[in-house]
């Protein structure tokens, strides 16, 4: 099974006789830090201590809290600890950014209320999410070193020639993210049902293990709970991560007089191993530009 681990990382588990592949195998995991490592060199098998990334090297923390006053555990399900430890793990080894900026949604709106009648007809809920899943598979048509991987060894770019987009979902027993394969070959229904399909069975686990993972890269879309910004933490093998909040409305000059526009917030985090602010801008721009006008995705 291949694995991604920093040089250091590389270099601490050869010093402390662990095999790095074996232990990616042994715990499915893509990504290992130290504390995998610290783990398997204390005899930890491959569910030991999944809960936290950040366990071993954040021992020393551990307070008796009840000294204080009265508290009580709660223990993180599975798919909160495997993606605790591996959020734990891609924040200390990636050196992450995030750029912000926004998009124009008024030409989106008015397409999708006059779809309306046509969306009702075919029983589709036709979302915002879709127009972003269809325009981020555009853009990263456009701008190929987004839909890449980095190497473990951190001197190969892997471009991948298949565009799947990952759907961040909140549910009852953790997040989840199933993937959106071929985003970038399926028109707006198609992509509507997929997102609508996912997210129930999603919430119902129901999704089978093909479905998740392999995205090119994922939205984490807040716009349905509120925040006008905030920074998505990039999840490896992909190279950046496109966070949404919550649409609102701003004054905009247009020339002759200021005009209420519906802004849709954009929040682009990404690895700068790979992508630098100058090219995460442009992303952003175009971005920008295909949702403010969606005729030009069939340009």
């Amino acid at each position: 099974m291949s694995y991604k681990a920093s040089p250091s990382v590389e270099k601490y588990a050869g010093d402390k006789g662990v095999d790095l592949e074996r232990l990616a195998r042994d715990t499915g995991r893509e990504t290992l830090g130290r504390e995998d490592v610290d783990r398997a060199a204390t005899g930890g098998g491959p569910d030991a201590g999944a809960a936290s990334a950040t366990a071993g090297a954040a021992g020393f923390w551990r307070v008796d809290h009840a000294q204080y006053g009265p508290v009580r555990e709660e223990r993180l399900g599975r798919i909160g600890e495997l993606a605790a430890a591996n959020l734990g793990a891609a924040n200390t080894m990636i050196p992450q950014v995030t750029h912000h900026d926004r998009a124009d949604m008024r030409a989106v709106e008015a397409f999708r209320a006059a779809l309306k009648p046509e969306a009702a007809a075919r029983d589709v809920k036709l979302t915002a999410l879709a127009f972003h899943v269809a325009v981020l598979a555009r853009c990263l048509r456009d701008f190929p070193r987004f839909n890449a991987s980095l190497d473990p060894a951190g001197t190969t770019l892997i471009v991948k020639d298949y565009v799947h987009v990952g759907i961040a979902v909140d549910t009852g027993h953790g997040l989840m993210v199933p993937v959106i394969r071929d985003a970038d070959c399926k028109g707006l229904w198609a992509i509507a049902r997929d997102i609508a399909d996912l997210a129930g069975r999603a919430q119902a686990r129901k999704l089978r293990p093909e479905e998740m993972g392999g995205a090119s890269m994922s939205i984490s879309n807040l716009g349905g709970i509120g925040g006008t910004a905030f920074t998505p933490i990039v999840n490896p093998p992909e190279v950046a991560i496109l966070g949404l909040t919550r649409t609102e409305i701003v004054p905009t000059w247009d020339g002759e007089a200021w005009q209420p526009v519906p802004m849709v917030p954009l929040d682009l985090s990404y690895d700068h191993r790979v992508i630098n602010g100058a090219d995460a801008a442009r992303f952003c721009v175009r971005y920008a530009a295909l949702m403010s006008d969606p005729r030009r995705l069939l340009i």
